[in-house]
């Protein structure tokens, strides 16, 4: 069997799970040696990205290869056995954070461009658009996604629940939404046929009749569906300053939810019109030395307390006294970290919908204030797309209670994201509308297919999902269905212009499929938010078969309920000519757990994850290369995981107690003690068997030299691009434990 065939590609990422690796690769690479297995890394992380992408600036030592790219060739391929660790969806802060750190490093790495004052500049920013907000999934998910809680982790969380906060009727916690002129409201959709596919393209109409074109060659394929859609500025202002008094009257904390790492042009600009709206009477008190300083509301709080450090000390205590001011006279702002000052508005990357409302959920509706208590929230979700989802579910919480994790059901996802289906924010396709006028959708042909009257500084965005992806992932939920038995939900509105069109297709193709025996439904995302609420209440079981941004947004929701956390998830995505992407769960790249091991040498990041997906990569491949030893090493890591399970092997919070490396040696010891004692392959018994004992024998002696590493500072050598031997050092501090692997 080829090499090439029997290969697995390992992702090297950023912050925690890039920690991780360094601890955890070593391990993998020994064990899967023995099956004749190779495993490779690539590097996808924001600083590999951006080193990648400005070659002509960098030595030749300095150069790396455009890994993103090999990987979304190989997807495509059916080979492809790739393991996805989470990596950053860089918001501008971020960006320029890492590209700062580079050019600290010695790296000839241009500074971004916010406004591109000449051809050269627009060049530049076009490479780093590249790089920033989802620049990876896109290009990987060449095929939907099953998620789903596996039965160890689900069956250890009902043994050992995670503390959930208490539910009253009369919290006074709610969801708010736009009512009209949102992106749900004013969207249009259509589905392409033979004589509108081809090269289409988006064109500007000023009211003089001038047209700026802003996107041309936009390939769209017979079958496919667009839609597009537009938020009014206005609209989107008054509603905020609406909100902001009501916040105040009710004496509740106000809260912005949004995804702004993704959905990377539309949702910084709705976060900017937010904290200018907030302070309001700041930003126009100071509109002229703000100009001067390039202080952009849609960088946040934090952006602007930075740049005003450069005034005299007498223009930036103004500010700051009138900055304090608008904390006294509007409500409340819900915290981030409320020791350090750190509001809602301060960076718009810290407070992310799919991990903060399911967080606020589970403390009974409620974030921290600046005085560090918990209190009912105003939960601002402008765009009413999928607001009424955490609507539904708080409102659901307030009527029931508090859902009960040893007895709750589980709700599975099933996602439509192949080809960049329904991508997120549509980034290449989202703008900010220069001026009043229309904007059209044109065909090949020249027929105008989708049309908008627009203002200046609304916001404009469309999207596209083809039409293999639909299929595919129609039968997808088929197939999760028949597996499981439970009933799969579509979630989907009729009256919805883009699920109009989506909710043909899924009626067409589901009589591709014997469906007899199986129970499916189509609902609205409201109505499928309380059917899967009150089932998983009464511990029954739903799948959920969502668009791509529910499919994000559920997939933390549910799991964050049921087992505390979603970066403890299955998530497959077969990808569609034949390979196979294991992303290692959700739930970000925990850049606080950094932060701790920068102070304390503590790591808290739980690789549970990688444990999951590593086992579905080797089951993959042996099924794909009838690799019986590549089986055996899945078979026992699942059965080693559950033992760490069992054995609440997971890392400690605190410092001086268990953390990520201490969970990898007793990863690598269950493992091992599983392979020795499967009787299937004698070879892998007797090459696993001294391993175990070693272990085994020596567990207090490398405990102890794990602990002793804890307690100081640690110095990596860089945030968004350690330094290799560094990072080694810190997280392979156990010389007893690195030299038995090593033996192997």
């Amino acid at each position: 069997m080829s090499n090439e065939v029997e290969k697995i590609i390992y992702t090297k990422v950023d912050e925690a799970p890039a920690l991780a690796t360094y601890s955890f690769l070593p391990i993998v690479k020994r064990f899967t040696e023995a099956a004749g297995v190779t495993v490779e890394t690539r590097d996808i992380s924001l600083a590999g990205r951006i080193i990648a992408k400005f070659p002509e600036n960098l030595t030749k030592e300095q150069r790396i290869s455009d890994d993103l790219a090999e990987l979304g060739d190989l997807v495509k391929k059916p080979e492809a056995n790739v393991i996805k660790l989470p990596c950053i969806s860089a918001s501008i802060p971020q960006l320029k954070a890492a590209v700062k750190e580079l050019q600290e490093h010695g790296y000839d790495i241009p500074d971004y461009p916010e406004e591109p004052k000449n051809d050269k500049e627009q060049e530049i920013k076009a490479r780093f658009d590249k790089i920033k907000g989802s620049a990876v999934n896109p290009v990987l998910r060449e095929g939907n996604s099953d998620r789903r809680v596996p039965g160890p982790v689900k069956n250890y969380a009902k043994q050992n629940p995670h503390p959930m906060g208490e539910w009253t009727t009369d919290s006074k916690s709610h969801v708010t939404h736009m009512k009209s002129d949102d992106l749900c409201s004013n969207e249009k959709s259509t589905t392409i046929t033979k004589e509108t596919a081809g090269d289409a393209k988006i064109e500007f109409i000023d009211q003089d009749g001038g047209t700026k074109v802003l996107k041309e060659k936009l390939a769209l394929l017979d079958g496919e569906i667009i839609d597009a859609t537009v938020m009014s500025k206005s609209a989107l202002r008054a509603f905020l300053e609406e909100q902001v008094e009501d916040a105040k009257k009710k004496d509740v904390l106000f809260s912005v939810h949004l995804k702004a790492t993704m959905m990377k042009v539309s949702d910084p600009i709705i976060f900017g019109h937010v904290v200018s709206v907030f302070f309001k009477d700041v930003f126009e008190k100071h509109a002229s030395v703000f100009k001067e300083l390039g202080v952009n509301p849609n960088n946040g709080l934090g952006d602007l307390y930075a740049k005003i450090k450069t005034l005299p000390d007498d223009k930036r205590k103004e500010i700051e006294s009138d900055i304090q001011a608008c904390y006294e006279n509007r409500p409340k702002l819900a915290m981030v970290n409320s020791d350090k000052g750190i509001t809602n508005l301060h960076v718009p990357s810290d407070v992310i919908i799919d991990a903060s409302m399911p967080a606020a959920i589970r403390n009974s509706g409620r974030m921290w204030g600046a005085d560090g208590e918990l209190h009912d929230t105003k939960f601002v979700i402008p765009d009413s797309s999928y607001a009424g989802v955490y609507r539904e579910a708080i409102e659901f919480c307030k009527k029931n209670g508090a859902f009960n994790p040893t007895t709750m059901g589980t709700v599975p996802n099933v996602g439509l994201m192949a080809q960049k289906a329904e991508e997120y924010g549509s980034h290449d396709k989202t703008f900010q509308i220069p001026g009043d006028g229309k904007v059209h959708v044109v065909s090949a042909s020249g027929e105008i297919m989708l049309e908008h009257n627009v203002e200046e500084g609304d916001i404009w965005r469309m999207c596209q999902v083809k039409d293999l992806p639909i299929q595919d992932w129609v039968k997808l939920a088929v197939n999760r269905a028949k597996a499981t038995g439970s009933p799969a939900v579509f979630w989907l509105d009729k009256k919805r212009a883009h699920d109009a069109q989506l909710i043909k297709k899924v009626n067409h193709y589901l009589k591709d499929h014997d469906t007899k025996d199986l129970k499916i439904h189509m609902m609205t995302p409201l109505e499928a938010t309380r059917f899967s609420c009150k089932r998983m209440k009464e511990g029954k079981d739903t799948i959920s078969v969502t668009g791509n941004v529910l499919r994000d947004y559920l997939t933390d929701l549910f799991p964050i309920l049921e087992v505390g956390t979603s970066a403890k998830m299955l998530s497959i995505v077969p990808l569609m000519n034949g390979g196979g992407l294991y992303e290692t769960g959700a739930g970000g790249s925990a850049p606080k757990h950094v932060q701790q091991f920068r102070q304390e040498g503590h790591l808290r990041w739980d690789s549970l994850g990688e444990f999951l997906a590593l086992a579905v990569s080797l089951e993959h491949l042996s099924n794909t290369t009838n690799n019986e030893k590549a089986k055996i090493l899945g078979e026992t890591l699942d059965q080693a995981t559950a033992k760490f399970l069992i054995n609440n092997k997971s890392p400690s919070r605190k410092v001086n107690e268990l953390d990520n490396r201490g969970s990898h040696f007793y990863l690598t010891l269950y493992w091992a003690q599983a392979l020795a004692e499967q009787t299937k392959d004698v070879d892998l018994q007797s090459r696993f068997a001294k391993l175990a004992q070693e272990l085994a024998d020596n567990e207090t002696k490398i405990l102890d030299e794990l602990i002793v590493a804890q307690g100081k500072s640690v110095d990596i050598g860089g945030y968004y691009k350690p330094n290799d031997e560094l990072a080694i050092e810190a997280m392979r501090p156990s010389e007893t434990f690195n030299e038995a692997v090593k033996a192997l």
